[in-house]
Protein backbone atom coordinates (compact mmCIF):
# COMPACT_ATOMS: atom_id res chain seq x y z
CA UNK A 1 0.00 0.00 0.00
CA UNK A 2 1.08 3.46 -0.76
CA UNK A 3 1.24 6.28 1.90
CA UNK A 4 -1.66 8.25 1.41
CA UNK A 5 -1.13 12.16 0.25
CA UNK A 6 -1.94 14.88 3.05
CA UNK A 7 -1.79 18.58 3.04
CA UNK A 8 1.03 19.29 5.94
CA UNK A 9 3.88 21.06 6.47
CA UNK A 10 5.71 18.46 7.84
CA UNK A 11 4.84 14.89 9.90
CA UNK A 12 6.30 15.94 12.68
CA UNK A 13 4.66 19.41 13.17
CA UNK A 14 1.03 18.86 11.67
CA UNK A 15 -0.57 19.02 15.68
CA UNK A 16 1.36 22.10 16.22
CA UNK A 17 0.42 23.64 13.10
CA UNK A 18 -3.18 22.84 13.53
CA UNK A 19 -3.26 23.64 16.92
CA UNK A 20 -1.95 27.04 16.12
CA UNK A 21 -3.92 27.26 12.74
CA UNK A 22 -7.46 26.64 15.56
CA UNK A 23 -6.51 29.40 17.84
CA UNK A 24 -5.60 32.18 15.86
CA UNK A 25 -8.85 31.27 13.60
CA UNK A 26 -11.10 31.76 16.83
CA UNK A 27 -10.42 34.60 19.44
CA UNK A 28 -11.75 32.86 22.03
CA UNK A 29 -9.26 30.19 22.02
CA UNK A 30 -5.45 30.27 23.46
CA UNK A 31 -2.71 28.45 23.63
CA UNK A 32 -0.45 27.64 26.82
CA UNK A 33 2.81 28.10 25.96
CA UNK A 34 4.90 24.97 25.82
CA UNK A 35 2.11 22.57 25.64
CA UNK A 36 -0.18 21.20 23.09
CA UNK A 37 -2.85 22.96 25.32
CA UNK A 38 -5.91 24.76 24.18
CA UNK A 39 -7.67 26.94 26.55
CA UNK A 40 -10.33 29.07 27.15
CA UNK A 41 -9.16 32.77 26.41
CA UNK A 42 -11.47 34.14 28.96
CA UNK A 43 -10.21 31.95 31.49
CA UNK A 44 -11.20 34.43 34.44
CA UNK A 45 -14.69 33.49 33.59
CA UNK A 46 -13.99 30.05 35.54
CA UNK A 47 -13.95 31.77 38.99
CA UNK A 48 -15.41 29.90 41.57
CA UNK A 49 -16.69 27.19 38.74
CA UNK A 50 -16.02 23.15 37.79
CA UNK A 51 -13.60 23.37 35.10
CA UNK A 52 -13.68 20.81 32.95
CA UNK A 53 -10.36 19.13 31.00
CA UNK A 54 -10.43 16.87 28.01
CA UNK A 55 -8.35 15.46 25.36
CA UNK A 56 -6.34 12.90 23.47
CA UNK A 57 -4.84 11.86 20.67
CA UNK A 58 -4.95 14.48 17.70
CA UNK A 59 -6.39 12.83 14.05
CA UNK A 60 -10.03 13.49 15.51
CA UNK A 61 -10.72 17.31 15.04
CA UNK A 62 -12.48 18.69 15.84
CA UNK A 63 -12.53 16.42 18.77
CA UNK A 64 -11.58 18.05 20.98
CA UNK A 65 -9.93 21.13 20.98
CA UNK A 66 -13.39 22.13 19.02
CA UNK A 67 -15.59 22.18 22.19
CA UNK A 68 -13.33 24.57 23.60
CA UNK A 69 -16.12 27.39 24.71
CA UNK A 70 -18.21 28.78 26.94
CA UNK A 71 -20.86 26.45 27.51
CA UNK A 72 -18.88 23.53 26.94
CA UNK A 73 -14.67 22.48 28.02
CA UNK A 74 -12.44 25.00 29.47
CA UNK A 75 -9.50 23.47 28.19
CA UNK A 76 -8.29 20.40 26.14
CA UNK A 77 -4.75 18.55 25.97
CA UNK A 78 -3.66 16.79 22.27
CA UNK A 79 -1.38 14.78 22.02
CA UNK A 80 0.84 13.49 19.01
CA UNK A 81 -1.43 11.56 16.09
CA UNK A 82 -3.65 8.76 17.95
CA UNK A 83 -1.29 8.77 20.83
CA UNK A 84 -2.67 10.12 24.36
CA UNK A 85 -1.11 13.20 25.63
CA UNK A 86 1.66 13.28 28.14
CA UNK A 87 0.96 13.33 31.69
CA UNK A 88 3.28 16.92 32.31
CA UNK A 89 0.77 18.58 30.28
CA UNK A 90 -2.12 16.96 31.50
CA UNK A 91 -0.80 18.62 35.06
CA UNK A 92 -0.18 21.72 33.51
CA UNK A 93 -3.44 22.65 31.91
CA UNK A 94 -5.18 21.55 35.11
CA UNK A 95 -2.80 24.29 36.89
CA UNK A 96 -3.86 27.38 34.37
CA UNK A 97 -7.01 26.32 35.09
CA UNK A 98 -6.98 26.09 38.97
CA UNK A 99 -4.52 29.31 39.29
CA UNK A 100 -7.45 31.20 37.05
CA UNK A 101 -9.36 30.53 39.90
CA UNK A 102 -11.69 27.11 39.07
CA UNK A 103 -13.06 25.57 42.19
CA UNK A 104 -12.57 22.29 40.96
CA UNK A 105 -11.67 20.10 38.01
CA UNK A 106 -13.24 17.55 36.18
CA UNK A 107 -11.42 15.16 33.25
CA UNK A 108 -13.48 13.85 30.90
CA UNK A 109 -11.10 10.83 29.04
CA UNK A 110 -12.36 8.20 26.85
CA UNK A 111 -12.01 4.73 27.75
CA UNK A 112 -8.32 4.13 26.10
CA UNK A 113 -5.75 2.49 28.10
CA UNK A 114 -2.72 5.22 26.82
CA UNK A 115 -5.68 8.46 28.18
CA UNK A 116 -6.76 6.62 31.13
CA UNK A 117 -2.96 5.83 32.53
CA UNK A 118 -1.97 9.21 31.15
CA UNK A 119 -4.99 11.58 32.88
CA UNK A 120 -4.97 9.22 35.48
CA UNK A 121 -1.21 9.79 36.48
CA UNK A 122 -1.93 14.03 36.25
CA UNK A 123 -4.77 13.45 38.44
CA UNK A 124 -2.95 12.01 41.30
CA UNK A 125 -0.27 14.71 41.11
CA UNK A 126 -2.70 17.56 41.22
CA UNK A 127 -4.19 15.46 43.90
CA UNK A 128 -1.06 15.97 45.84
CA UNK A 129 -1.12 19.65 45.35
CA UNK A 130 -4.81 19.80 47.00
CA UNK A 131 -6.32 20.31 43.65
CA UNK A 132 -10.25 19.01 44.05
CA UNK A 133 -10.29 17.28 40.97
CA UNK A 134 -11.83 13.91 39.65
CA UNK A 135 -12.23 11.77 36.27
CA UNK A 136 -15.43 10.34 34.27
CA UNK A 137 -14.63 7.77 31.84
CA UNK A 138 -16.36 7.56 28.63
CA UNK A 139 -17.08 4.26 27.17
CA UNK A 140 -20.07 4.35 25.32
CA UNK A 141 -18.93 2.02 22.03
CA UNK A 142 -21.71 -0.51 21.05
CA UNK A 143 -19.43 -2.84 18.56
CA UNK A 144 -18.41 -6.26 20.84
CA UNK A 145 -21.13 -8.29 21.52
CA UNK A 146 -19.43 -9.45 24.98
CA UNK A 147 -17.14 -6.94 26.90
CA UNK A 148 -13.83 -7.36 28.04
CA UNK A 149 -11.75 -6.42 30.63
CA UNK A 150 -10.69 -3.18 28.71
CA UNK A 151 -13.96 -2.66 28.51
CA UNK A 152 -16.34 -0.07 25.99
CA UNK A 153 -14.53 2.20 23.64
CA UNK A 154 -14.92 5.61 23.99
CA UNK A 155 -16.20 6.94 20.82
CA UNK A 156 -18.30 10.09 19.69
CA UNK A 157 -20.34 10.30 22.49
CA UNK A 158 -17.77 11.41 24.44
CA UNK A 159 -19.00 14.96 22.49
CA UNK A 160 -22.62 14.81 23.99
CA UNK A 161 -20.98 14.17 27.81
CA UNK A 162 -18.60 17.51 26.92
CA UNK A 163 -21.96 19.09 26.27
CA UNK A 164 -23.95 18.50 29.43
CA UNK A 165 -21.08 18.72 31.97
CA UNK A 166 -20.32 22.32 30.52
CA UNK A 167 -23.85 23.03 30.47
CA UNK A 168 -24.04 21.86 34.21
CA UNK A 169 -20.58 23.73 34.71
CA UNK A 170 -21.55 27.04 33.17
CA UNK A 171 -24.70 26.64 35.73
CA UNK A 172 -22.54 26.39 38.44
CA UNK A 173 -22.91 22.62 39.71
CA UNK A 174 -20.40 21.31 42.12
CA UNK A 175 -18.07 18.91 40.88
CA UNK A 176 -19.43 15.77 42.99
CA UNK A 177 -22.94 16.63 41.42
CA UNK A 178 -21.81 17.49 37.59
CA UNK A 179 -19.71 13.64 37.85
CA UNK A 180 -23.11 11.86 39.21
CA UNK A 181 -25.37 13.42 36.37
CA UNK A 182 -22.59 12.90 33.79
CA UNK A 183 -22.08 9.02 34.79
CA UNK A 184 -26.00 8.36 34.74
CA UNK A 185 -26.11 10.40 30.83
CA UNK A 186 -23.10 8.05 30.16
CA UNK A 187 -25.49 5.01 30.98
CA UNK A 188 -27.78 6.13 28.00
CA UNK A 189 -25.31 6.95 25.02
CA UNK A 190 -24.62 4.34 22.90
CA UNK A 191 -21.96 4.40 19.15
CA UNK A 192 -21.22 2.46 16.27
CA UNK A 193 -19.49 2.97 13.50
CA UNK A 194 -19.08 1.32 9.45
CA UNK A 195 -15.90 2.24 7.38
CA UNK A 196 -16.05 2.59 3.82
CA UNK A 197 -12.08 3.51 3.48
CA UNK A 198 -9.60 3.49 6.24
CA UNK A 199 -7.36 6.32 7.09
CA UNK A 200 -3.41 6.49 7.88
CA UNK A 201 -1.11 8.34 10.07
CA UNK A 202 0.75 10.98 8.26
CA UNK A 203 3.86 9.37 6.52
CA UNK A 204 2.36 6.04 6.85
CA UNK A 205 0.30 3.47 5.05
CA UNK A 206 -2.95 2.81 6.10
CA UNK A 207 -3.15 0.26 8.93
CA UNK A 208 -5.62 -1.88 6.58
CA UNK A 209 -7.14 -2.70 3.28
CA UNK A 210 -11.27 -2.89 2.12
CA UNK A 211 -11.60 -4.23 -1.26
CA UNK A 212 -13.83 -1.77 -3.23
CA UNK A 213 -16.98 -3.71 -2.23
CA UNK A 214 -16.40 -4.56 1.52
CA UNK A 215 -17.36 -2.02 4.49
CA UNK A 216 -16.36 -2.62 8.14
CA UNK A 217 -18.79 -2.66 11.10
CA UNK A 218 -18.30 -1.57 14.17
CA UNK A 219 -14.73 -0.38 13.74
CA UNK A 220 -12.28 1.96 16.27
CA UNK A 221 -11.42 5.83 15.40
CA UNK A 222 -8.02 5.06 15.33
CA UNK A 223 -8.44 2.04 13.01
CA UNK A 224 -8.72 -0.84 15.23
CA UNK A 225 -10.30 -3.77 14.02
CA UNK A 226 -14.52 -4.06 13.90
CA UNK A 227 -16.45 -6.53 14.37
CA UNK A 228 -17.10 -7.89 11.06
CA UNK A 229 -17.15 -7.46 7.24
CA UNK A 230 -19.61 -7.43 4.85
CA UNK A 231 -20.57 -6.09 1.22
CA UNK A 232 -21.55 -3.09 0.92
CA UNK A 233 -24.98 -2.19 0.43
CA UNK A 234 -27.86 0.88 0.37
CA UNK A 235 -27.52 3.16 2.99
CA UNK A 236 -31.10 2.48 4.49
CA UNK A 237 -29.98 -1.33 5.04
CA UNK A 238 -26.43 -0.20 6.32
CA UNK A 239 -28.27 2.54 8.79
CA UNK A 240 -30.87 -0.30 10.10
CA UNK A 241 -27.76 -2.86 10.53
CA UNK A 242 -26.03 -0.44 12.15
CA UNK A 243 -29.14 0.70 14.80
CA UNK A 244 -29.93 -3.20 14.91
CA UNK A 245 -26.89 -4.25 16.23
CA UNK A 246 -26.42 -1.54 19.11
CA UNK A 247 -30.05 -2.15 20.39
CA UNK A 248 -29.20 -6.04 20.34
CA UNK A 249 -30.32 -7.10 24.09
CA UNK A 250 -28.29 -10.28 24.04
CA UNK A 251 -25.55 -7.83 23.21
CA UNK A 252 -23.99 -6.73 26.70
CA UNK A 253 -22.66 -3.57 25.08
CA UNK A 254 -26.19 -2.82 23.44
CA UNK A 255 -28.21 0.21 24.25
CA UNK A 256 -31.04 -0.11 26.35
CA UNK A 257 -34.27 1.51 23.40
CA UNK A 258 -37.59 1.27 23.82
CA UNK A 259 -40.57 2.14 21.90
CA UNK A 260 -41.57 5.42 22.93
CA UNK A 261 -37.91 6.42 24.29
CA UNK A 262 -36.92 10.07 23.17
CA UNK A 263 -33.23 10.29 21.58
CA UNK A 264 -30.22 12.87 20.20
CA UNK A 265 -28.92 11.30 17.76
CA UNK A 266 -25.74 12.13 16.04
CA UNK A 267 -24.57 11.40 12.59
CA UNK A 268 -20.52 11.65 12.56
CA UNK A 269 -18.59 12.06 9.85
CA UNK A 270 -15.22 9.87 10.67
CA UNK A 271 -13.76 12.02 8.46
CA UNK A 272 -13.64 11.63 4.47
CA UNK A 273 -17.58 10.98 3.76
CA UNK A 274 -19.27 13.35 1.52
CA UNK A 275 -21.52 15.78 2.57
CA UNK A 276 -23.87 14.33 0.35
CA UNK A 277 -23.87 10.91 1.39
CA UNK A 278 -24.26 11.95 5.26
CA UNK A 279 -27.03 13.45 4.81
CA UNK A 280 -28.48 10.60 2.86
CA UNK A 281 -27.51 8.64 6.20
CA UNK A 282 -28.70 10.93 8.06
CA UNK A 283 -32.23 10.63 6.64
CA UNK A 284 -32.10 6.88 6.67
CA UNK A 285 -31.30 6.85 10.05
CA UNK A 286 -33.95 9.06 11.63
CA UNK A 287 -36.39 7.02 8.93
CA UNK A 288 -35.56 3.71 11.04
CA UNK A 289 -35.70 4.99 14.28
CA UNK A 290 -39.04 6.38 13.56
CA UNK A 291 -40.22 3.48 12.22
CA UNK A 292 -39.25 1.51 15.45
CA UNK A 293 -42.05 4.69 17.25
CA UNK A 294 -38.58 6.20 18.83
CA UNK A 295 -38.94 9.78 18.79
CA UNK A 296 -36.47 11.57 17.33
CA UNK A 297 -36.24 14.83 19.61
CA UNK A 298 -32.53 16.22 18.32
CA UNK A 299 -30.55 15.72 15.18
CA UNK A 300 -27.09 16.93 14.22
CA UNK A 301 -25.36 15.83 11.37
CA UNK A 302 -22.21 16.81 10.87
CA UNK A 303 -18.38 16.12 11.20
CA UNK A 304 -17.60 15.80 15.34
CA UNK A 305 -15.08 13.43 15.76
CA UNK A 306 -13.24 11.61 13.05
CA UNK A 307 -10.14 9.02 12.47
CA UNK A 308 -8.38 11.65 10.13
CA UNK A 309 -9.69 11.00 6.27
CA UNK A 310 -11.36 8.16 6.88
CA UNK A 311 -14.25 7.70 4.95
CA UNK A 312 -17.29 6.58 7.58
CA UNK A 313 -19.98 7.51 9.75
CA UNK A 314 -21.12 6.84 12.74
CA UNK A 315 -24.19 6.85 14.60
CA UNK A 316 -24.64 7.99 18.29
CA UNK A 317 -27.85 7.61 20.09
CA UNK A 318 -28.66 9.57 23.91
CA UNK A 319 -31.88 8.52 25.37
CA UNK A 320 -33.00 12.03 26.35
CA UNK A 321 -35.92 12.94 29.03
CA UNK A 322 -36.52 16.77 29.61
CA UNK A 323 -33.74 17.37 31.72
CA UNK A 324 -30.76 15.94 29.51
CA UNK A 325 -32.93 17.47 26.57
CA UNK A 326 -32.23 20.96 27.99
CA UNK A 327 -28.81 20.91 28.81
CA UNK A 328 -28.30 20.07 24.81
CA UNK A 329 -29.82 22.60 24.01
CA UNK A 330 -28.04 25.37 26.54
CA UNK A 331 -25.96 28.16 24.37
CA UNK A 332 -22.41 26.81 24.04
CA UNK A 333 -19.49 29.39 21.94
CA UNK A 334 -17.07 26.41 21.30
CA UNK A 335 -16.62 26.62 17.77
CA UNK A 336 -17.29 23.17 16.51
CA UNK A 337 -20.78 22.48 18.06
CA UNK A 338 -23.26 23.26 15.52
CA UNK A 339 -26.40 25.59 15.84
CA UNK A 340 -28.99 23.12 16.78
CA UNK A 341 -33.11 23.11 16.46
CA UNK A 342 -34.57 22.79 20.12
CA UNK A 343 -37.83 21.34 18.37
CA UNK A 344 -38.39 17.76 18.80
CA UNK A 345 -37.85 16.53 14.89
CA UNK A 346 -40.73 13.47 14.95
CA UNK A 347 -44.11 14.59 13.66
CA UNK A 348 -43.05 17.85 12.11
CA UNK A 349 -44.22 18.19 8.38
CA UNK A 350 -41.03 18.83 6.46
CA UNK A 351 -42.83 19.41 2.78
CA UNK A 352 -44.49 22.62 1.56
CA UNK A 353 -46.69 22.18 -1.24
CA UNK A 354 -46.39 23.69 -4.27
CA UNK A 355 -48.80 25.56 -6.02
CA UNK A 356 -49.21 23.57 -9.07
CA UNK A 357 -51.14 23.65 -12.73
CA UNK A 358 -54.10 20.99 -12.69
CA UNK A 359 -53.33 18.14 -14.98
CA UNK A 360 -55.62 15.85 -16.65
CA UNK A 361 -54.83 12.16 -17.53
CA UNK A 362 -56.93 11.41 -20.92
CA UNK A 363 -58.74 8.18 -21.81
CA UNK A 364 -58.81 8.86 -25.53
CA UNK A 365 -57.19 11.27 -28.17
CA UNK A 366 -60.25 11.49 -30.37
CA UNK A 367 -60.64 14.98 -30.30
CA UNK A 368 -57.28 15.94 -31.19
CA UNK A 369 -56.68 18.32 -33.32
CA UNK A 370 -55.39 16.66 -36.95
CA UNK A 371 -51.87 18.00 -36.95
CA UNK A 372 -51.59 15.80 -33.56
CA UNK A 373 -50.68 12.49 -35.75
CA UNK A 374 -47.68 14.24 -37.04
CA UNK A 375 -46.53 16.06 -34.16
CA UNK A 376 -46.74 12.76 -32.01
CA UNK A 377 -44.97 10.81 -34.76
CA UNK A 378 -42.13 13.63 -35.10
CA UNK A 379 -41.86 13.18 -31.28
CA UNK A 380 -41.44 9.54 -31.17
CA UNK A 381 -39.13 10.09 -33.20
CA UNK A 382 -36.69 12.10 -31.82
CA UNK A 383 -37.12 10.44 -28.68
CA UNK A 384 -36.18 7.02 -30.11
CA UNK A 385 -33.02 8.94 -31.94
CA UNK A 386 -31.64 10.00 -28.44
CA UNK A 387 -32.50 7.16 -26.25
CA UNK A 388 -30.39 5.08 -29.13
CA UNK A 389 -27.05 7.53 -29.00
CA UNK A 390 -27.53 7.25 -24.78
CA UNK A 391 -24.41 5.16 -24.48
CA UNK A 392 -22.45 7.10 -27.58
CA UNK A 393 -23.38 10.78 -25.82
CA UNK A 394 -21.79 9.43 -22.56
CA UNK A 395 -19.07 8.31 -24.45
CA UNK A 396 -18.43 11.53 -25.78
CA UNK A 397 -19.02 13.36 -22.30
CA UNK A 398 -16.69 11.46 -20.93
CA UNK A 399 -13.53 12.96 -22.88
CA UNK A 400 -14.75 16.57 -21.56
CA UNK A 401 -17.40 16.60 -19.16
CA UNK A 402 -18.87 14.49 -16.58
CA UNK A 403 -20.00 11.68 -18.58
CA UNK A 404 -23.77 11.83 -18.42
CA UNK A 405 -24.89 13.54 -21.66
CA UNK A 406 -26.52 10.53 -22.84
CA UNK A 407 -28.08 10.09 -19.93
CA UNK A 408 -29.91 13.63 -19.40
CA UNK A 409 -30.74 13.31 -22.84
CA UNK A 410 -32.03 10.01 -22.29
CA UNK A 411 -34.28 11.34 -19.31
CA UNK A 412 -35.81 14.22 -22.01
CA UNK A 413 -36.68 11.76 -24.23
CA UNK A 414 -38.26 9.42 -21.58
CA UNK A 415 -40.25 12.27 -20.08
CA UNK A 416 -41.40 13.61 -23.21
CA UNK A 417 -42.70 9.60 -24.34
CA UNK A 418 -44.65 9.65 -20.57
CA UNK A 419 -46.40 12.86 -21.54
CA UNK A 420 -47.11 11.92 -24.87
CA UNK A 421 -49.49 9.03 -23.18
CA UNK A 422 -51.12 11.32 -20.64
CA UNK A 423 -51.89 14.62 -22.64
CA UNK A 424 -53.82 15.59 -25.61
CA UNK A 425 -51.55 18.11 -27.85
CA UNK A 426 -52.30 20.93 -27.55
CA UNK A 427 -53.68 22.80 -30.71
CA UNK A 428 -52.05 25.92 -30.39
CA UNK A 429 -47.91 25.59 -31.13
CA UNK A 430 -47.03 28.17 -28.88
CA UNK A 431 -48.58 25.65 -26.25
CA UNK A 432 -47.21 22.94 -27.53
CA UNK A 433 -43.84 24.21 -27.37
CA UNK A 434 -44.04 26.12 -23.92
CA UNK A 435 -45.73 22.61 -22.57
CA UNK A 436 -42.46 20.52 -23.88
CA UNK A 437 -40.41 23.30 -22.53
CA UNK A 438 -41.54 22.64 -18.73
CA UNK A 439 -41.10 18.47 -19.66
CA UNK A 440 -37.51 19.37 -19.98
CA UNK A 441 -36.90 21.72 -17.31
CA UNK A 442 -38.20 19.59 -14.70
CA UNK A 443 -37.00 16.09 -16.09
CA UNK A 444 -33.55 16.56 -17.83
CA UNK A 445 -31.71 18.45 -15.52
CA UNK A 446 -28.29 19.92 -15.38
CA UNK A 447 -27.25 22.72 -17.60
CA UNK A 448 -28.62 20.72 -21.16
CA UNK A 449 -31.84 21.00 -19.45
CA UNK A 450 -31.71 24.51 -18.92
CA UNK A 451 -30.59 25.60 -22.38
CA UNK A 452 -33.28 23.36 -23.93
CA UNK A 453 -36.25 24.65 -22.13
CA UNK A 454 -35.43 28.15 -23.09
CA UNK A 455 -34.77 27.75 -26.29
CA UNK A 456 -38.45 26.07 -26.23
CA UNK A 457 -39.99 29.04 -24.36
CA UNK A 458 -38.35 31.62 -26.95
CA UNK A 459 -39.37 29.99 -29.85
CA UNK A 460 -43.15 29.27 -28.67
CA UNK A 461 -43.43 33.10 -28.25
CA UNK A 462 -43.06 33.25 -32.18
CA UNK A 463 -45.61 31.23 -33.23
CA UNK A 464 -48.75 32.22 -31.50
CA UNK A 465 -50.11 34.49 -34.78
CA UNK A 466 -48.62 31.81 -37.31
CA UNK A 467 -47.68 28.48 -37.61
CA UNK A 468 -46.27 27.78 -40.98
CA UNK A 469 -42.61 26.84 -42.25
CA UNK A 470 -41.34 30.57 -42.33
CA UNK A 471 -42.93 31.14 -38.52
CA UNK A 472 -41.22 27.86 -37.35
CA UNK A 473 -38.14 29.13 -38.80
CA UNK A 474 -38.14 32.34 -37.25
CA UNK A 475 -39.31 30.53 -33.96
CA UNK A 476 -36.03 28.58 -34.14
CA UNK A 477 -34.11 31.54 -34.60
CA UNK A 478 -35.43 33.06 -31.67
CA UNK A 479 -34.65 29.96 -29.75
CA UNK A 480 -30.85 29.83 -30.82
CA UNK A 481 -30.46 33.20 -29.66
CA UNK A 482 -32.02 32.96 -26.51
CA UNK A 483 -29.44 30.23 -25.79
CA UNK A 484 -26.61 32.51 -26.63
CA UNK A 485 -27.71 35.05 -24.78
CA UNK A 486 -28.16 33.23 -21.07
CA UNK A 487 -25.45 30.61 -21.92
CA UNK A 488 -22.96 32.39 -22.84
CA UNK A 489 -21.46 30.57 -25.73
CA UNK A 490 -21.45 31.51 -29.41
CA UNK A 491 -19.75 29.49 -32.73
CA UNK A 492 -16.90 28.10 -32.40
CA UNK A 493 -17.10 27.70 -28.90
CA UNK A 494 -17.61 24.23 -29.15
CA UNK A 495 -20.86 23.49 -27.77
CA UNK A 496 -24.55 22.95 -29.12
CA UNK A 497 -24.15 25.87 -31.33
CA UNK A 498 -21.79 24.68 -33.73
CA UNK A 499 -24.53 22.04 -35.18
CA UNK A 500 -27.44 24.79 -34.63
CA UNK A 501 -26.42 27.83 -35.61
CA UNK A 502 -25.50 26.30 -39.48
CA UNK A 503 -28.97 24.61 -38.95
CA UNK A 504 -30.76 27.68 -38.43
CA UNK A 505 -29.00 30.19 -41.28
CA UNK A 506 -30.14 27.09 -43.82
CA UNK A 507 -33.82 27.47 -42.56
CA UNK A 508 -33.82 31.28 -43.05
CA UNK A 509 -33.87 30.57 -46.57
CA UNK A 510 -37.21 29.25 -46.36
CA UNK A 511 -38.49 32.62 -46.40
CA UNK A 512 -37.64 33.01 -50.07
CA UNK A 513 -37.26 29.34 -51.17
CA UNK A 514 -40.13 28.78 -54.21
CA UNK A 515 -43.19 26.72 -53.16
CA UNK A 516 -42.25 23.41 -53.35
CA UNK A 517 -38.61 23.67 -52.15
CA UNK A 518 -39.11 23.50 -48.36
CA UNK A 519 -37.82 19.86 -48.12
CA UNK A 520 -34.78 20.70 -49.85
CA UNK A 521 -34.27 23.25 -47.44
CA UNK A 522 -34.72 20.95 -44.46
CA UNK A 523 -32.28 18.55 -46.10
CA UNK A 524 -29.45 21.43 -46.24
CA UNK A 525 -30.47 22.19 -42.62
CA UNK A 526 -29.78 18.95 -41.17
CA UNK A 527 -26.59 18.34 -43.31
CA UNK A 528 -25.53 21.46 -41.94
CA UNK A 529 -26.30 20.68 -38.70
CA UNK A 530 -24.32 17.19 -39.12
CA UNK A 531 -21.09 19.33 -40.27
CA UNK A 532 -21.54 21.39 -37.69
CA UNK A 533 -21.33 18.61 -35.06
CA UNK A 534 -18.58 17.19 -36.82
CA UNK A 535 -16.30 20.40 -36.81
CA UNK A 536 -16.30 20.49 -33.34
CA UNK A 537 -13.62 17.80 -33.31
CA UNK A 538 -11.49 20.66 -34.26
CA UNK A 539 -12.94 23.24 -32.06
CA UNK A 540 -11.44 23.88 -28.46
CA UNK A 541 -13.64 24.78 -25.85
CA UNK A 542 -14.51 27.98 -24.87
CA UNK A 543 -17.43 27.11 -22.70
CA UNK A 544 -18.62 24.43 -21.12
CA UNK A 545 -17.76 22.08 -18.63
CA UNK A 546 -15.00 21.30 -21.42
CA UNK A 547 -13.84 24.64 -21.64
CA UNK A 548 -11.84 23.59 -18.48
CA UNK A 549 -10.24 20.31 -20.36
CA UNK A 550 -6.86 20.39 -22.00
CA UNK A 551 -7.90 21.02 -25.72
CA UNK A 552 -5.13 18.28 -26.90
CA UNK A 553 -7.34 15.41 -24.52
CA UNK A 554 -10.15 16.67 -26.72
CA UNK A 555 -10.65 14.94 -29.99
CA UNK A 556 -13.98 13.74 -30.25
CA UNK A 557 -17.30 15.99 -31.58
CA UNK A 558 -18.90 17.81 -29.01
CA UNK A 559 -21.90 15.12 -27.23
CA UNK A 560 -24.59 18.73 -27.39
CA UNK A 561 -23.45 18.82 -30.95
CA UNK A 562 -24.28 15.56 -31.95
CA UNK A 563 -27.38 15.72 -30.21
CA UNK A 564 -28.69 18.55 -31.83
CA UNK A 565 -27.68 16.82 -35.51
CA UNK A 566 -29.57 13.83 -34.51
CA UNK A 567 -32.81 16.16 -33.25
CA UNK A 568 -32.66 17.65 -36.84
CA UNK A 569 -32.06 14.22 -38.46
CA UNK A 570 -35.07 12.72 -36.68
CA UNK A 571 -37.18 15.64 -37.17
CA UNK A 572 -36.29 15.16 -41.18
CA UNK A 573 -37.29 11.42 -40.91
CA UNK A 574 -40.60 12.08 -39.37
CA UNK A 575 -41.65 14.17 -41.83
CA UNK A 576 -40.53 12.53 -44.64
CA UNK A 577 -42.61 8.97 -43.17
CA UNK A 578 -45.50 10.92 -42.32
CA UNK A 579 -48.62 9.10 -41.41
Amino acid sequence: MEVHKKLLNSVEGCVDDALLGLVTSHPGLSLLQGHRVVLRSDLHALKGKVALLSGGGSGHEPAHAGYVGQGMLSGVVAGAVFTSPPPGSILAAIRALTDAGAAAVLLIVKNYTGDRLNFGLALEQAKSESVSIAMVIVSDDCAFTTTSKAGRRGLCGTVLIHKIAGALAEEGHHLGEIVDKVNQASKLIGTLGVCLNPCSVPGSCPTFHLASDEIELGLGIHGEPGIKRTKLTTANEVVKMMIDHMTDPSSQSHLPLSAGNSVVLVVNNLGGLSCLELAIVTGSAIHCLESRHIMVARVVSGTFMTALEMSGVSLTLMVADDELLRLFDSDTRAPAWPATGRTVLTGQTHLIQPSVEETTVVESFENEAPEAVLVRHVLQSVCSSLLALHEELNALDRAAGDGDCGTTHSRAAVAIQDWLQTQIIPASYTQLLSALAKVVQEHMGGSSGALYSLFLTAAAQLLQSSSNLVSWADAVHAGTEAIKRYGGAEPGDRTMLDALCPAVKELQKLHSCPSGGEMEVLERAVQQAKLGAQSTRELTAQAGRASYIDATRVSQPDPGAVAVAAIFKAILSALRSRP
